[in-house]
């Protein structure tokens, strides 16, 4: 079998979406599956096109085996909403230069389409189901409009609402089948088209085959937060509200986003046992959590359809969790044990989960991080998550 990705995130961009696509194209690989990519110039998530790239239209490379077509985009990471709808216009017609490649299209069994963001993939089905009649995938990740407004990016009844609102009406009657990262998207998804198949493709983390690590406690309990600083984390409010110093605990940050400047402005003010460590690798990340002994994990508002990909980036690290928000990703640390929920604002309730980890003896410490080892080995389990995706794929 033959398959094309199709996605504005690739490595090798940081942060949860070309985490996961690369994730796929290389499980995919690794189960026999020949694939391709095609994807937009490196920016995510500093809003600018890396080093390599730049003044050019289009370039095809070899990334660990796979052809890579990349081509030009708008980028940025400004809050202006105009410039960021500029930003996916740009991408969503600048890779209709690959319509010219037809026998190589020709050549592919599945197109997979990631989504958001919409407009992308909206260009995509048009592109290769519409006008090549392969077999899509629509591979959902967030459901958009409806997280755009309760994150406050997008009025409900405005007219950019309708425009997006018709564009996921278009690219889910469209996809052969649908491919979401939560229960809740696939549930959206079969209550608008009932007969639609679907899959319920969680974005976990590939196991190297090394055995699974036993976690050791720091003395002074180390906390981390690796991510993007951006609204639906709104890591900003947490670190204010939340006196590590008067804890004695230390939180330590990596990662980047349009938060970033208030967030390390806040840091710099005085000594409050927080540290900035910047951006590193997915690779380097992996050896840096093994400092830690616990990891925050935000969300801003309960999104329907939203779980956090650093629950599964944590869970072969046993590192357990303190998660402050709801919804399905909340509901998945609580039933599996990972660690501790609060409500997103209720920074009293996660004070006292910060304490409660901090004076828990090692044996009960040593459980949730059990916990976390056994879920990554069992319940999500990447190689098991990939036969079963490829099966869905052969049928």
């Amino acid at each position: 079998m033959k398959v094309l990705v199709v996605s504005y995130y690739y490595e090798p961009e940081l942060g949860a979406a070309p985490s996961r696509m690369t994730n796929l194209v290389k499980g995919l690989k690794a189960s026999g599956v020949e694939v391709d990519v095609l994807t937009s110039f490196p920016n995510y998530p500093k809003g600018r096109i890396f080093d390599g790239y730049r003044r050019r239209f289009s370039i095809k490379e070899t990334v660990d085996g796979v052809n890579v077509y990349r081509y030009w985009t708008y980028a940025t990471v400004s809050r202006n909403p105009i410039k960021r709808v500029l930003a996916m216009t740009s991408y969503a017609v600048s890779m209709w230069a690959f319509a010219f490649k037809r026998k190589l299209i020709k050549g592919y069994d599945r197109v997979i389409v990631q989504s958001p963001p919409i407009m992308v993939s909206a260009s995509a089905v048009l592109l290769f189901k519409k006008l090549f009649g392969k077999n899509t995938i629509l591979n959902v990740s967030d459901l958009w409009p409806g997280s755009a407004v309760e994150l406050g990016f997008v009025r409900k009844g405005s007219l950019y609402f309708k425009v997006l609102s018709s564009l996921e009406r278009f690219i889910y009657r469209n996809a052969n089948s649908v491919m979401g990262q939560s229960q809740e998207i696939v549930e959206h998804v079969c209550d608008m088209f009932p007969d639609k198949r679907t899959f319920l493709y969680r974005n976990l983390q590939p196991l190297d085959g090394t055995p699974l690590p036993v976690r050791k406690r720091n003395e002074r309990l180390k906390i981390v937060y690796a991510g993007l600083f951006g609204v639906a984390q709104d890591m900003l409010s947490l670190l204010k509200s939340v006196d590590f110093k008067a804890l004695g605990v230390e939180m330590h940050l990596y990662g980047g986003g349009n938060q970033m400047d208030d967030v390390l402005a806040y840091v710099n003010e005085g000594d409050k046992n927080i540290w900035y460590h910047g951006y590193v690798s997915k690779q380097e990340m992996n050896e840096e959590l093994k400092k830690y002994d616990l990891s925050v994990i935000p969300l801003a508002a309960p999104i329907y359809g939203a779980v956090p990909s650093k629950i599964f980036d944590l869970l072969p690290a046993g590192i357990p969790i303190l998660f402050s928000g709801e919804g399905e990703g909340a509901r998945i640390v609580e039933q599996f044990g990972l660690g501790l929920v609060s409500r997103h604002g209720d920074y009293e309730t996660l004070e006292r989960n910060i304490k409660t980890f901090a004076e828990m003896s090692l044996d009960e410490y040593f459980k949730y991080s059990t916990n976390c080892l056994g879920a990554a080995s069992d319940s999500f389990s990447f190689s098991r998550q990939m036969e079963r995706f490829c099966e869905f794929l052969n049928k």
